[in-house]
C-alpha cells in the first residue's frame, strides 16, 4: 500500500504492488544519479536507465516492484562497487530545470548486480525499447552489448511532487 504525506516523511509501507503513479514516474525519466560506497569512501555518477513498463522485470518481479537497467562497465570505480557481493545503490531521478513549486522527482535504493544468460537478455530488451537509438546504430549497439548490463532492483521507492502540494511524498516498500 502506498502512502502520501505532506511535508512530512510519512515512514514508508509496504505489502503491494509498486503504485501506478511511481512506476510513471519512473519511465518518465531516462537519468538516475547512482550512489554507492567503497574503500574509498562514498561516491555517485549519472547512468541512462530503462525500467520494465510491466515491472516483472528480468528476475521474475519479485515483490510487484519495479527493475531499472543500465550499463556500465566493471572497470569503473562504481562498477568494481557495485560487482560487491551484496552490493546496495541508492538514487535519484528528476528532470533538469524544474521550479520549487513543481519539483518531482524520485529517490530509491535497493539490491544491484550485473545480469548474465536469460536474464541479460530479457533485461536488454527493455533498454533497447527505452532507447531504440542504441538499436540504430551497429557502433553504439555492439559497444553496450560488450558492457555489463545491470539490473537495480528498488525495495524502498519515494515520489516527490511538489505539484500537489510542498513536501507531498508518495513511498512504496515490496511485501514480505
Amino acid at each position: 500500500m502506498a502512502e502520501t504525506s505532506g511535508a512530512q516523511d510519512s515512514g514508508g509501507t509496504g505489502g503491494s504492488p509498486c503504485p501506478e503513479t511511481i512506476r510513471r514516474a519512473l519511465a518518465a525519466h531516462t537519468t538516475m544519479t547512482l550512489a554507492y560506497a567503497d574503500e574509498d569512501g562514498p561516491g555517485a555518477c549519472a547512468v541512462l536507465y530503462a525500467t520494465d513498463p510491466e515491472g516483472g522485470g528480468a528476475s521474475g518481479g519479485a515483490g510487484g516492484g519495479p527493475a531499472l537497467y543500465f550499463v556500465t562497465a566493471t572497470t569503473t570505480r562504481h562498477g568494481r562497487a557495485l560487482a560487491a557481493p551484496g552490493a546496495r545503490a541508492a538514487f535519484t531521478a528528476q528532470r533538469d530545470g524544474q521550479e520549487w513549486s513543481g519539483l518531482t522527482g524520485l529517490q530509491g535504493w535497493g539490491d544491484c548486480r550485473p545480469l548474465t544468460g536469460a536474464e541479460r537478455a530479457a533485461g536488454w530488451q527493455v533498454y533497447l525499447a527505452r532507447f531504440p537509438f542504441v538499436a540504430g546504430s551497429e557502433r553504439l549497439r555492439d559497444a553496450l552489448e560488450r558492457t555489463t548490463l545491470w539490473e537495480l532492483r528498488p525495495d524502498w521507492l519515494r515520489l516527490i511532487d511538489n505539484g500537489q502540494g510542498f513536501g507531498h511524498k508518495e513511498e512504496w516498500r515490496p511485501g514480505p
